[in-house]
Order: structure tokens, then C-alpha cells, then sequence
């Protein structure tokens, strides 16, 4: 090859490289999701509420009735919360241990809704607490078992 045949294919190469970067550049920005810093501050109370075992203060975070795993009846009232607490923190998984180390998952398609994914005993991340937003306030809205 000539030395300017090889001088204009590394410049079409390079050229189709950094088109690729920025297209690549684009669509990354594009997928980010902004952070919520009511997400933040909801979930720092409610983990701190469910790791010190403060039930009152975990029912003034729910939204009930709080949706259970296939089979399981929901909690409709906090009153009911009371007395199932360690069927819905402790069952299915070690919710204060989980809550500790894990952080809330936000569906892009919904900025309402988030999710925390714990393990069970087995090991495998299928035990998930749902949390929604209404009228700007974040509450527990659901339990599941995605395994069941």
C-alpha cells in the first residue's frame, strides 16, 4: 500500500473510533438516572427504623395494606403490622442485615417506585420490599418472594 493509502484508511479508522465513542458517550448519559434525594432520605430512616426494630415508626412508613408474597394473606392495618413484623422482616430474610449493606433500586420508567433486593437462606437475592410514592410521601408497599 501506498503511504497515502494507509494515511487515509487510519484516518477513517480513527474517525469511525471517536463517532463510536461519542455515540457510546450519548447513549451512557442517556441511561443515567438522577439521583433522588428523597429516596435517600426516606430509606436511611427506614433502615435505621428496621435494624433498631422500632415498629412504630417502620407502620408510620407503610402503606397498607402491605402486599405479601403468593399464599401469604397481606397486613392490612398497622395494628396488624405489630404482630406480623417478623413475618415480614425476618421470615423470608434477614431484613436488618440486608438493609445495611443494601441500597434501593429505582425503576427509570417509574420514579415512584423503588425496590430492595435481599437474600434469603439460601443465599439468592429473590426476596424483594417494595416501596411507592404517594402525594410526595414514600412508604413499604409490598413483600415478594420472586422464587415462589
Amino acid at each position: 500500500m501506498t503511504t497515502q493509502r494507509v494515511t487515509l484508511t487510519r484516518n477513517v479508522l480513527i474517525g469511525v473510533a471517536v463517532a463510536i465513542m461519542i455515540f457510546g458517550a450519548v447513549q451512557v448519559s442517556a441511561t443515567v438516572v438522577q439521583a433522588d434525594p428523597s429516596i435517600d432520605s426516606f430509606w436511611g430512616k427506614f433502615k435505621v427504623a428496621v435494624i433498631k426494630g422500632d415498629k412504630e415508626s417502620i407502620a408510620t412508613m407503610s402503606q397498607f395494606p402491605i402486599t405479601m408474597p403468593y399464599g401469604i394473606p397481606s397486613v392490612r392495618r398497622k395494628v396488624e403490622l405489630l404482630k406480623r413484623y417478623r413475618e415480614v422482616f425476618s421470615d423470608q430474610t434477614n431484613a436488618a442485615k440486608c438493609f445495611a449493606e443494601s441500597k434501593p433500586e429505582v425503576d427509570p420508567a417509574d420514579k415512584n417506585h423503588f425496590t430492595v433486593a435481599c437474600k434469603d437462606a439460601g443465599g439468592s437475592e429473590v426476596v424483594m420490599y417494595g416501596f411507592v410514592r404517594s402525594r410526595g410521601v414514600w412508604k413499604l408497599r409490598f413483600l415478594d418472594n420472586i422464587a415462589e
